[in-house]
């Protein structure tokens, strides 16, 4: 019962501080300019996927359930970047170390449910292309917009859900002996480790996270693109199935500058300065290459683009 002693007793008194500081790089001089270079990769990502949400909303061709998993992973993407580099940038570009109790955990609510709302988008897509793959004829009927609206509602609540768990956990630790946050943001992990009662809850709950959210997802789109692999070989031209294989290209990228870096992360006790490295370039990377993957990779969303740019340029003619 000790376990719960921490959740259930009812006179405990938990100390909480007023504010944590965030400690960012640890003996590592001139790093304003690895900063300033997260704000350009920030700033990249966010016209790419302002570009991509426009392109989608503008073009009635691109309603389809495909391309609501991807306005979703545009605007995850966004609302990840925007919640965590400003905030960065503040931080240590201003000197402004020290945030608040409650902003804390603001901040690592907005940044976590970000990060786990694009594992769980890239199942999302993985399920369109799998059913595109191997089920053709019921492609229609399996993956529509409603269908696929519905299994990232169902994500979203899913994830708000097990990061408001974790926060509250959170909220049950008192923190008599530091305030210093080894990361550059309100990172779980660096949180709950600087409590000085029975950290357990927290620290098993973030073990489940990680299983829920990076490896199940994981297994999930490997499992599939196995599944798709073999179909693909029983294609009866070797052009057809790499015709078809190209269609994937674009959601394999991601899953690869997804998952490896943060695998990494998550699965390996690491060093601080490396953890801060790894999570910040996972942070604000996939956040700029998605909206570029699928402009390059996609041709229905290249098509659009032409298709606005020329009609912007006549209706310019036209005024003139």
């Amino acid at each position: 019962m000790e376990f719960f002693n921490s959740g259930l007793g009812k006179n405990i008194t938990f100390v909480r501080p007023a504010y944590f500081k965030i400690a960012g790089f640890i003996g590592i001089p001139h790093m304003n300019y690895y900063y300033a270079f997260l704000f350009f990769v920030f700033f990249i990502s966010v016209l790419g996927n302002t570009a991509v949400m426009t392109v989608i909303y503008l073009d009635h061709n691109l309603r389809t359930a495909k391309y609501v998993a991807v306005f979703n992973l545009a605007f995850v993407d966004l609302l990840g970047s925007t919640s965590l580099v400003p905030k960065v940038i503040d931080t240590f570009l201003f000197n402004h170390y020290y945030i608040s109790y409650n902003e804390c955990l603001t901040f690592f609510f907005f940044c976590f449910t970000c990060l786990s709302m694009q594992a769980l988008n890239l199942v999302a897509l993985c399920y369109d292309r799998l059913v595109a793959i191997m089920f053709p004829l019921h492609y229609q009927v399996t993956v529509t917009p409603k269908i696929m609206l519905s299994i990232i509602l169902s994500f979203w609540l899913f994830v708000i859900a097990a990061v408001l768990s974790a926060a509250g956990l959170l909220t049950r630790l008192s923190f008599c002996n530091s305030i210093v946050i080894n990361s550059f943001f309100c990172d779980h992990g660096q949180i709950f480790q600087i409590a000085c009662n029975d950290y357990s809850p927290s620290y098993i709950f973030s073990d489940v996270l990680i299983a829920m959210i990076l490896w199940i997802p994981l297994i999930i789109v490997t499992s599939s693109y196995i599944c798709i692999g073999f179909a693909l070989c029983k294609v009866s031209t070797v052009h057809e199935g790499v015709k078809a294989f190209k269609t994937c290209a674009a959601h394999l990228s991601l899953v690869a500058i997804y998952f490896i870096p943060i695998l990494i992360t998550f699965t390996r006790n690491v060093h601080p300065n490396y953890r801060i490295i790894n999570l910040s370039l996972t942070a604000v990377f996939p956040p700029m290459l998605n909206p570029i993957i699928y402009v390059l990779q996609t041709q229905e969303i290249k098509a659009s683009f032409r298709k606005i740019l020329k009609n912007r340029s006549q209706s310019k003619v036209t005024g003139k």
